[in-house]
């Protein structure tokens, strides 16, 4: 993989600002499992493999099971999510596939109804913070280092 700029390196004024985001997500009293689901089923979605990198390892510090990251692209096909959770997932790929019509009116109001107004804009805020993220990294052929 060819050598790119690390804006992080270049211009960290600019990585000032998601860091900021990240720092109020992090502070915000979110769920780690759920912060971790979003940031790993974006990460799958978009083929970040730095974020999946960094995130799985996340998850499982966190608690995360192996198994349940193992079978996180097919979530749908277990029942190793709660109802919550599956939500959360919905509204992750939603957001994610915006150029599909982005978040249904479905899984709004599923997700409002079940989440309720602040928890789902600070879901709907999470997964905007990966999406720039794994957009970052992709972009910039971002290294992983072991």
């Amino acid at each position: 993989m060819e050598n790119r700029i690390q804006i992080d390196q270049i211009d960290p004024k600019s990585f000032k600002g998601l860091l900021t985001l990240e720092q109020y997500l992090n502070d915000c009293g979110m769920n780690k499992t759920h912060v971790e689901l979003i940031k790993m089923r974006a990460s799958q979605v978009n083929g970040c493999a730095f974020c999946l990198d960094m995130h799985s390892k996340d998850a499982i510090e966190n608690g995360e099971s192996a198994q349940r990251l193992f079978v996180l692209n097919g979530w749908r096909e277990t029942n190793f999510f709660s109802e919550e959770e599956q939500i959360i997932l919905m509204v992750t790929e939603e957001v994610t596939l915006i150029h599909n019509g982005g978040l249904s009116t479905e899984t709004y109001n599923k997700a409002l109804s079940v989440l309720g107004e602040k928890y789902l804009a600070q879901v709907i805020m999470s997964v905007v913070a990966i999406n720039a993220w794994n957009r970052i990294a992709i972009s910039t052929h971002k290294p992983i280092t072991e």
